[in-house]
């Protein structure tokens, strides 16, 4: 599996994590369809950064979204992917442009046709 092939795995982890709030091995173990031991450390490490802080990153997110939305209002996909993306940025091992164009990717694949443009816009300011 390449890397975009797993950032689309730990993508999945926390849609399903947001939809079920299942233990996060659990499901990292059905996204990924292996032992978490054998999940790449990096990857594992973005899902529960995302679960862990998902507060803190809606913060983030509220503080740059456009008027009127919020985090709370958004897709469970859409909520994933820029949890996902914050959590990478806040492990500071991917370069940001990298991050944004993964997370553009994973959102003109799962979500409506202009979405991308929203998580590229919060991305790029947060």
């Amino acid at each position: 599996m390449n890397r975009s092939e797993l950032r689309e795995k730990a993508m999945i982890t926390v849609y399903q994590y947001i939809l079920v709030k299942r233990d996060s091995k659990e499901l990292l173990e059905d996204a990924f369809g292996t032992p978490v031991s054998e999940i790449p450390p990096y990857f594992v490490k973005i899902v529960h950064n995302a679960i862990d802080n998902e507060e803190r990153y809606k913060g983030y997110i509220n503080e740059v979204i456009k008027k009127g939305w919020t985090f709370d209002r958004l897709g469970a996909i859409e909520k994933a992917i820029l949890l996902n993306g914050c959590a990478e940025f806040d492990l500071k091992e991917t370069e940001a442009a990298v991050i944004i164009d993964e997370s553009v990717k994973l959102a003109k694949k799962y979500c409506d046709e202009d979405t991308y443009k929203l998580v590229n816009r919060i991305l790029d300011v947060i």
